[in-house]
């Protein structure tokens, strides 16, 4: 089992996600917990901005308690030399004003945007719902 770290992020009424090379599906952003993280909202912010290239400047954790926390099944991934295996998801809400998409990650996305989060929560679940739950008003 590996723990991983996601981010919900919003802007207005909008969430970024992220198009997943490896599973050719879109996500929010996220991945594995690095031996460097000290927090599991860290590691979330840190694979944000690695995926995304957005300014973590622009970006406020909206709370230390997660938005979400899942369990599930991950397929193998023979490039990586990875057999079947579970991932236990830690995700968490983030807001921003004013931040966008920079550079993307190549090698783990191959696209990054903004969502409407009625589509959004069509995509990816009701993980959604609980991103815009929270306080999202930022200065």
């Amino acid at each position: 089992m590996h723990v991983t770290a996601g981010v919900l992020l919003v802007r207005g009424a909008e969430i970024l996600l992220v198009e997943h090379r490896a599973y050719g599906i879109v996500l929010q952003p996220g991945g594995h917990l690095e031996p460097d993280d000290v927090s599991l909202a860290g590691a979330a912010e840190r694979e944000l901005v690695e995926e995304t290239g957005i300014d973590p400047a622009t970006v406020v954790l909206l709370s230390q308690i997660p938005a979400y926390i899942e369990y599930g099944r991950v397929p193998a991934r023979p490039e990586k030399n990875e057999p079947d295996h579970f991932h236990l998801d830690f995700g968490f809400a983030f807001a921003t004003a004013n931040g966008d998409v920079g550079s993307i990650q190549e090698c783990e996305v191959t696209g990054a945007g903004w969502y409407l989060l009625a589509e959004a929560e069509r995509l990816v679940g009701h993980r959604i719902g609980r991103a815009v739950s929270m306080p999202a008003e930022i200065a």
